[in-house]
């Protein structure tokens, strides 16, 4: 299947499954407060299918665009024609301003529950990442200011364990947008133990992203992989030069290569360039030209690239993998850290970026999600579902915002009505309404520029 539809397909899947269960805390929330649904409708436009339950006055409804859903509750504001006398009880409008917070509240509660969820499931089935051994500290670095070396085995950040190098990332990025220094435990190369503490002060000028253990200065331990050539894909500069499997490379342009990771460093130097490389092929050597493409990364740079990947000897990784198991109990309380720290990192994050301390990079448009859930789906059952708990995490945050039109925003409105004793009048809350479409689209605006500008480089 092409990538382009995998990663339609993948980001449809992501908003069916979200957005229904958004929808379907409203609605268990507000038949169990004795609030009459209308209709509970999967998708957007002309229904497909529809049906009733014998003695259910709701409407199910699946509908065309599989893009989001809604749940139509009762409400005098929105009847085209008068209610009867024996259904205003069972109108939303009419029910006590704490059964309409608990309904509206109820959405993105659901989709915290669905991330814990899914992070349980996760975990018991048993966690594997990599060993959060470090490989090389960059000289000058925070951390080689703290003193981390190669061969440091991380044990916590904090006073939190961590048993891999993901676990790693997601503690320490965590912890740096607390505001204090993070005191990290380390297990060292010689078996003493050791804490590295980094400076707040330094951790806060760094953008929080996927690149920020390499910006603290700190790059995993990984096994030297061989300069052997496997895959090699047609039409590209490895293939047009003779590159064939099973090569192994001696040296390029006269410098020697000592493995998998000296070769991709010499290609990268030299994109369009065309550079002499020995290699050994059934024990005999040969000269081959090579001319590596260019290729231009995010950040603007430009890189050599040939078409070629390594041949991974068998059980190279196992000594530096790491599985990790739950008990039900250990599993749930886990899931619920991780929702928590999620959601708490997330919304710091968002902060900086409103204040201008971290880059708008960290914003994603649906064409950034979309192929973010293509590439999780390609890589397997679990990344999807872990891509599914951060973006059900995500939407529950977004959605408690105070800006009129979402949750927050009439969360916001019940409040007041609370303090006041009083709904606010309809002419304000329709501003309300008005003022936050325009903050919703400006956001969206915005992202959908990052993400454009992302793909065109």
């Amino acid at each position: 299947m092409p990538p382009i539809l995998i990663n339609v397909a993948a980001f449809v899947v992501a908003i069916l499954v979200l957005v229904t269960v958004h929808e379907l805390g409203h609605f268990w929330v507000a038949r169990r407060l004795g609030i009459k649904v209308r209709r509970f409708s999967v998708g957007f436009g002309p229904p497909i299918y529809t049906w009733r339950r014998r003695g259910d006055d709701t409407e199910y409804v699946l509908a065309a665009l599989p893009l989001g859903g809604y749940v139509k509750m009762l409400d005098e504001r929105e009847e085209e024609e008068p209610i009867p006398p024996a259904d205003l009880p069972f109108a939303f409008n009419r029910a006590p301003v704490w059964k309409r917070s608990l309904v509206v509240l109820a959405g993105p509660v659901a989709n915290f529950l669905l991330a814990v969820l899914i992070y349980w499931g996760l975990l018991l089935g048993g966690e594997t990442g990599m060993r959060p051994e470090v490989g090389s500290v960059e000289p000058d670095s925070i951390a080689a200011e703290a003193g981390f070396t190669p061969g440091d085995v991380v044990t916590g950040v904090d006073g939190r364990s961590v048993a891999t190098w993901g676990n790693l990332w997601f503690a320490l990025l965590s912890a740096s947008l607390g505001g204090d220094d993070v005191r990290v435990g380390v297990a060292t190369a010689d078996g003493d133990v050791a804490v590295r503490t980094l400076p707040a002060d330094a951790l806060a000028r760094l953008d929080p992203g996927p690149g920020f253990l390499t910006e603290v200065g700190l790059d995993r331990y990984s096994p030297s992989i061989p300069p052997v050539i496997g895959d090699v894909v047609p039409d590209e500069p490895a293939a047009a030069a003779g590159l064939e499997s099973g090569d192994r490379v001696l040296s390029i342009d006269g410098k020697p290569v000592a493995d998998w990771d000296d070769l991709v460093a010499a290609v990268h130097a030299r994109a369009r360039q065309t550079v002499p490389v020995l290699v050994e092929r059934d024990g005999v050597e040969q000269t081959l030209q090579l001319t590596p493409r260019a290729l231009t990364l995010e950040d603007g740079s430009v890189v050599g690239r040939i078409g070629a990947g390594p041949v991974v000897p068998e059980g190279l990784y196992d000594d530096v993998m790491v599985d990790v198991h739950y008990g039900p109990v250990e599993a749930l309380q886990e899931a619920g850290r991780r929702v928590g720290d999620l959601s708490v990192m997330t919304l710091r994050i968002l902060w900086r970026m409103l204040v201008g301390t971290a880059s708008v990079q960290n914003l994603s448009s649906p064409i950034g999600i979309a192929d973010a859930a293509g590439k999780t789906a390609s890589f397997g059952v679990a990344p999807y579902l872990e891509f599914l708990a951060l973006l059900s995490v995500s939407l529950g945050l977004l959605n408690l915002l105070p800006i009129p039109i979402l949750d927050g925003g009439h969360l916001l409105y019940f409040a007041v009505e609370a303090l006041l004793r009083r709904p606010l009048s309809e002419e304000i809350q329709a501003q309300g309404q008005r003022l936050g479409l325009l903050l919703i689209i400006s956001l969206m605006t915005l992202a959908f520029y990052v993400d454009i500008a992302r793909i065109f480089g």
